[in-house]
């Protein structure tokens, strides 16, 4: 039995499971139970491309079979000709589609559909370490402008001299943890700073951290393992804010994880804010276990959101931003600054599928 034949029974079983799923997200009593409705219609989006892929490819096969037997039974040397041509490009065309449709088989990380939480902290290098985290933060947020995913900042500390010491934010939009999660890491700025009067080119660095944001139904939340606090919000605006109690703290006492969120007047939103935040916190303590599993499995694991790893770095006087987990250094730093960080981007998710398809095939 040939490969190609191993590859369609693959996908047949696969057009089968779409063809079932199809019927269950029509039956009322699926539709009526929220969480498995929302399973199944993720699960039929993700297969429906699959059986796509395979409709096509089994034309491929098919027209390469008719192709031969004409081949074998034509007499006219023009047509043979035509024929052979045909089969020549039906043939090139094969191995990259079947190469697509096995990145296509290999499971995708189940939160890359997810929206996420996206964390700046200033690391070492003081007040610079602040603006440098202040001007990733415009970076991302031109970026997700780009792709038309909505920022919602939480948490905010301000830096001294402008940037942030953290900013924290909720990123929605369509796949947006499977695309930002590249950019966990320690990201490395060298340049004269502007605080600095002599010239000298300093070193800096802002950790970045990507988060799968929990759903309702990933977490359970036990409310006798929460303690809550309200204090003052402290912000802009005078007198006035200091006297209502609408910013909210959370511990959650089992793990010691604390949550703030300041951002809204309203105490009750601040309150929604805070939980969905406490549930992605949990919930990512059980999926770091998972992530340090593969990443143990595979080399470059280019997301695997050890957080002290040394991602990047952005050298200004060399106007360059190179990339230490492909090694690749691009010249275009302001452009890089502006958000234009996709072809990056680009690069990583072809060396991770490059790591995924190895470790599918062993």
């Amino acid at each position: 039995m040939s490969h190609e034949n191993s590859l369609l029974n693959k996908l047949e079983g696969i057009r089968l499971r779409y063809e079932e799923v199809s019927e269950q997200i029509t039956n009322p009593a699926v539709i009526s139970d929220t969480k498995r409705y929302v399973k199944l219609t993720k699960e039929y989006k993700e297969l429906s491309k699959v059986v796509k892929a395979r409709n096509e490819y089994k034309n491929i096969l098919d027209n390469i079979a008719s192709t031969r037997q004409i081949l074998k039974e034509e007499t006219d040397p023009e047509m043979k000709e035509m024929a052979k041509m045909e089969l020549d490009e039906l043939e090139d065309k094969l191995p990259d589609f079947e190469e697509e449709i096995k990145l296509l088989l290999i499971p995708s990380d189940p939160q890359d559909a997810k929206n996420a939480v996206l964390e700046i902290r200033a690391g070492t290098g003081g007040d610079e370490a602040s603006i440098f985290a202040g001007d990733l933060f415009r970076m991302y947020t031109k970026y997700c402008e780009g792709r038309g995913w909505k920022i919602e900042i939480t948490n905010a500390n301000e830096g001294t001299s402008g940037g942030y010491k953290e900013i924290v934010m909720n990123v929605t939009g369509e796949g947006v943890y499977g695309i930002l999660k590249y950019e966990s890491g320690v990201h490395r700025v060298q340049r004269v700073p502007q605080t600095e009067t002599q010239g000298r080119v300093h070193t800096s660095a802002a950790t970045v951290a990507v988060l799968p944001e929990a759903e309702e139904f990933d977490i359970e939340l036990k409310t006798e393992d929460i303690r809550k606090d309200t204090y003052c919000s402290s912000g802009p605006g005078g007198q006035s804010v200091n006297t209502t109690y609408s910013a909210i703290r959370l511990t959650h006492i089992p793990s010691g994880i604390v949550v703030t969120c300041q951002d809204q007047k309203s105490q009750l939103k601040n309150l929604d804010k805070a939980m969905a935040e406490l549930r992605t916190r949990l919930y990512n303590l059980e999926y770091q276990k998972y992530l340090d599993e593969i990443s143990s499995q595979r080399k470059t694991m280019v997301s695997s959101g050890d957080r002290s790893a040394k991602i990047r770095t952005y050298n200004y006087p060399q106007g360059r931003v190179t990339d230490h987990r492909i090694n690749l250094t691009l010249y275009n730093l302001s452009a890089i600054m502006d958000g234009d960080i996709q072809e990056i981007i680009d690069k990583l998710v072809i060396e991770e599928n490059a790591e995924r398809l190895k470790a599918s095939e062993m």
